[in-house]
């Protein structure tokens, strides 16, 4: 018979904390309960500590959903091959789609000026690419602000329609039925236009979109 004694410890040892840890922990939460379930607290559980333990390392929520969003950020790939304008539309889209895959996370770069590691490194990538079309300084540092907001707008659009559940098709379809019934007396335009409105899906839009932000920050320099 085997007398060896038995640890009254039914758990393992906690992993030791730090901020990488805690920004993994609060991404899992996110994805797998939504923003909602989001807390300090709800973190603290997961990593089996008080609260209070996680403020060494991050200020509030909304310093770990910025630092979450950076650490997002860094695992972006810098593309190559390719002309500059071919490399800053890979590098734009990627941005969103790296964004757009965690619920709220693309609003926590809304009016705030980045300073983040990874975010300044994205910033700075774009500048490159921009300063290879020729395009002075003054222009290149206000581009780079302009298309920041179109990355962060689009993914907060596609995380909101990823957080919905909502099918594009689905959508368009309720879209149409409602321009079907407006009044023509009160929405001319709208009634008149209804189909050439209803055409093109998001992403030719989203390309659409980006080539006229590049084309006109070209035809329109600052200085």
């Amino acid at each position: 018979m085997n007398t060896a004694p038995v640890s009254r410890r039914a758990r393992p040892a906690k992993a030791p904390l730090s901020r990488d840890v805690i920004i993994e922990t609060g991404l899992r939460i996110l994805d797998e309960d939504g923003l909602a379930a989001l807390t300090m607290r709800r973190v603290a559980q997961e990593l089996d500590t008080g609260a209070a333990s996680l403020y060494v390392y991050v200020a509030n929520r909304d310093d770990l959903m910025a630092a979450m969003l950076d650490h997002v950020l860094g695992t972006l790939a810098e593309p190559t091959g390719g002309t500059w304008r071919e490399r800053l539309v890979a590098l734009v889209d990627a941005a969103v789609a790296a964004m757009s895959r965690h619920e709220g996370l693309a609003l926590v770069a809304l009016g705030s000026i980045p300073t983040a590691p990874n975010t300044l490194l994205l910033m700075d990538r774009m500048l490159a690419l921009f300063a290879e079309s020729g395009v002075d300084e003054m222009t290149n540092s206000w581009a780079v602000d302009l298309l920041f907001l179109h990355v962060t707008a689009a993914a907060a659009e596609q995380s909101a329609y990823n957080t919905k559940g909502m099918r594009a098709e689905e959508h368009l379809a309720e879209v149409a039925k409602r321009f079907a019934e407006l009044p023509a007396d009160r929405y001319p335009m709208i009634v008149g236009m209804r189909e050439s409105l209803m055409t093109g899906d998001g992403d030719a839009r989203g390309k659409w979109a980006l080539r006229v932000l590049i084309e006109g920050i070209l035809a329109t320099p600052v200085t």
